[in-house]
């Protein structure tokens, strides 16, 4: 066997990707293994839909996905809070989506392929507030420092990147297209559901 698999959630079935904003902690909290209050094997077909969502928001990542999540290793869904859905492969988190919303690579992953993601890029006077688990507000984008795709539409995974840094910051999760957050710059333009040293990021390995 190849390694165990394991995917934290609270339920498989959750309203529209807009509620994912409302999750105020998010990733935070969920850092120990008594966070998780319970866990089931799922059948291999829904381990194949888990695999074809990945490869499908990330394709840059299909040519590995059988090393990062081997076919033939056993799915397991645990319940962990605040809606918050995580895969694990060898007890280490890989992925998390909350509520219904898309899967994301933790940053840990996001690091060994850090352009499988769409980024955006805030300047240097907000990466503190960015790391203290604040939402990318508009302005932090579209001042000088700032970076934006015009590409990236609303409701869409980005990876948040920072004036003068090699490595993704945070992962977020857009509430307006870049384009609007341009044209409006005022307001939260991206949701930050995972950065750096918070509960997720501590979470290593679930032993």
């Amino acid at each position: 066997m190849r390694g165990c698999v394991c995917l934290f959630s609270l339920s498989l079935q959750f309203p529209c990707h807009r509620q994912i904003h409302f999750e105020a902690e998010r990733c935070r909290k969920c850092s120990k293994s008594e966070d998780v209050s319970a866990q089931n094997q799922v059948k291999a077909s829904v381990q194949r839909k888990i695999r074809q969502s990945i490869a499908e928001e990330y394709p840059g990542l299909e040519p590995v996905l059988d090393d990062i999540i081997p076919k033939k290793s056993p799915l397991i869904v645990a319940k962990c809070q605040n809606h918050l859905n995580l895969v694990l492969v060898n007890n280490v988190p890989l992925f998390f989506s909350v509520r219904d919303g898309p899967y994301m690579p933790t940053l840990r992953l996001l690091h060994q392929y850090p352009n499988i993601m769409k980024k955006l890029q805030v300047d240097r006077g907000a990466i503190r507030f960015v790391l203290a688990g604040a939402n990318i507000m508009c302005p932090g984008l579209t001042s000088p420092g700032g970076i934006l795709d015009e590409d990236v539409g609303a409701e869409c995974p980005v990876a948040i990147m920072a004036e003068g840094k090699q490595h993704a910051l945070a992962i977020g999760f857009t509430k307006m297209s870049a384009k609007d957050i341009k044209a409006i710059n005022k307001g939260i333009g991206v949701d930050n559901l995972h950065y750096l040293n918070d509960g997720l990021w501590k979470m290593e390995r679930l032993d």
